[in-house]
């Protein structure tokens, strides 16, 4: 049975009230036997026996009651202190996990998040030891996690900068010309740079909560149409054929509409990437699907490229991941596209689902909330 730390204190309490109430009870019939047994033996003789009933009466009652006070003092005595004997027992053992998770949310406060608290209950105490426990976890990750951004921020500005630095150093030469094509690439790399350091924004502060959004009502069946036209171009150069399909139009959806423009771009920039020469792309949306107990419409970037790992999927969203070997950095790309993509998604309330088979290809599904007017 699960008791709470209240219904073990009252417990406890109970049973030391009933502890000291049988020892009372007891104590008292053992003693009253002791003192006429006393009494007998050192007050009944020839002169209380002649005396008038009255006066033996008297006597019993002196004696007994000059027993009794002095009984009653050291009784009360022993029953203070094994009162406070118990109450420092009881509150020792119900603070046990507390002073525990003290001292391990002072090792927190010096720094180390290796702490990890047993659970030993099930009572207020044990659901706080194990929030403590979530919490450090939770911790250790984003610790982790700030850990590798930083490494792969450092390793995604070490390149355009030293490019940078380079061109710029060879410029400096004495009598050296400086070509048109050399401003162009480091205006190449000032671009890369920007557009990395707006990636990071746009990602903070969605995952933050704190993007602005300005939704409006949005055709997004028009608005997929001009995606899939504007990035036909790049398809068709890398030997791919890119489509459209929609079971009904117009679909209305509460969306900002630039941001909801980025979610499909990098989805089909990703596509693009990692899809081999005469592969296929298809955008595929349907209306009125039914999930979560909310009405969505869906919206499907389906690929013919290499696929990914089914051990890589629950990391794909992560900030600058990259499948290894098959998506490396030599490839182009930050690894920023689909953590962007998953959190303006979320932001707008709908969710992304992938579903991919190692050179299957991968499908990536939007999840939208309908216009509550549809």
């Amino acid at each position: 049975m699960r008791l709470t730390v209240r219904q073990k204190i009252f417990v406890y309490t109970g049973l030391l009230v009933l502890i000291l109430g049988a020892s009372h009870i007891v104590s008292n019939q053992f003693y009253m036997s002791f003192l006429f047994d006393q009494f007998h033996k050192e007050e009944i003789d020839g002169a209380y026996l002649n005396a008038p009933p009255e006066e033996q009466i008297e006597i019993l009652k002196t004696y007994f009651l000059g027993k009794l006070k002095q009984f009653w003092f050291e009784k009360w005595v022993f029953f203070v202190a094994t009162g406070l004997f118990f109450s420092l027992w009881i509150s020792g053992v119900l603070t046990i996990p507390l002073r525990k998770l003290v001292a391990a949310i002072e090792r927190v406060a010096q720094g180390d998040l290796d702490v990890n608290v047993p659970v030993q209950s099930k009572d207020e105490y044990g659901k706080v030891i194990q929030t403590f426990n979530d919490m450090t976890l939770r911790l250790r990750e984003a610790e982790d996690a700030r850990r590798r951004l930083i490494a792969d921020v450092a390793h995604e500005l070490r390149t355009p900068l030293s490019i940078m630095q380079l061109k710029l150093e060879n410029a400096q030469q004495p009598g050296q010309h400086v070509p048109p094509e050399m401003l162009l690439r480091l205006q190449d790399e000032v671009i890369r740079l920007g557009l990395l350091v707006e990636d990071l924004h746009v990602l903070s502060l969605a995952e933050a909560g704190r993007l602005a959004l300005d939704c409006q009502r949005l055709d997004l069946s028009a608005r997929l149409e001009q995606v899939v036209d504007d990035v036909k171009m790049e398809a068709e150069e890398n030997g791919l054929g890119l489509s459209f399909y929609s079971n009904t139009r117009p679909v209305t959806v509460m969306a900002d509409s630039r941001r909801i423009t980025q979610v499909f771009i990098n989805l089909l920039t990703n596509a693009i990437r990692y899809t081999p020469e005469g592969g296929r792309i298809s955008v595929v949306m349907k209306d009125k699907v039914l999930e979560r107990n909310e009405v969505y419409t869906c919206v499907s970037v389906i690929d013919t490229g290499i696929g990914i790992p089914a051990e890589e999927l629950a990391h794909l969203f992560d900030r600058f991941y990259r499948v290894e070997k098959a998506r490396s950095r030599h490839t182009g790309g930050t690894g920023l596209g689909l953590s962007i993509a998953h959190h303006l998604v979320r932001a707008h309330g709908g969710f992304i689902r992938v579903v991919s088979e190692p050179d299957q290809g991968t499908t990536f599904t939007v999840y939208l909330l309908l216009s509550k007017s549809d």
